[in-house]
């Protein structure tokens, strides 16, 4: 059983839907979840006369608490499992295999919910994903 999982997550309750498998099958054997969430790349905030309202670190900082917020609140359900939380911005599938190579993760588990439109790109990212990586890639389908 793998020991270091990586699980993309979106922030809905549908990209959720494989953290109960894959927490349910690392029960009791010391794996560890690493959620993770991959967001744009932010730009400085710019009004209409052309003055700078956020800079982008500015916008990074406040989108990564967010982020950080949300991931541990799913953490917080996972009761008997070992979690890390991590937010990287930019390109999705290149941030989850760069996550994956860096961490040394054995697995990577993903949602893929077909016939809706905005798991269309979930889906060409697990793609992408698995050409990409030499670990297993879990895509959970749900209904």
């Amino acid at each position: 059983m793998p020991k270091r999982i990586l699980v993309p997550l979106e922030g809905t309750s549908a990209s959720e839907a494989v953290l109960p498998i894959v927490a349910h099958a690392t029960g009791g054997v010391g794996a560890t979840l690493r959620l993770l969430h991959v967001a744009p790349v932010p730009h400085n905030l710019v009004s209409a006369s052309g003055r700078v309202i956020a800079y982008a670190d500015q916008v990074m900082g406040r989108v990564d608490a967010e982020w950080l917020s949300y991931l541990g609140r799913v953490a917080a359900t996972l009761h008997d499992t070992a979690t890390e939380c991590i937010v990287r911005f930019g390109d999705p599938a290149r941030e989850i295999v760069a996550e994956a190579e860096a961490w040394g993760a054995e697995l990577i588990a993903m949602t893929d919910r077909p016939g809706r439109v905005w798991w269309r790109r979930l889906r060409r990212v697990g793609e992408a994903v698995s050409r990409k990586v030499r670990i297993p890639v879990l895509l959970y389908r749900t209904r």
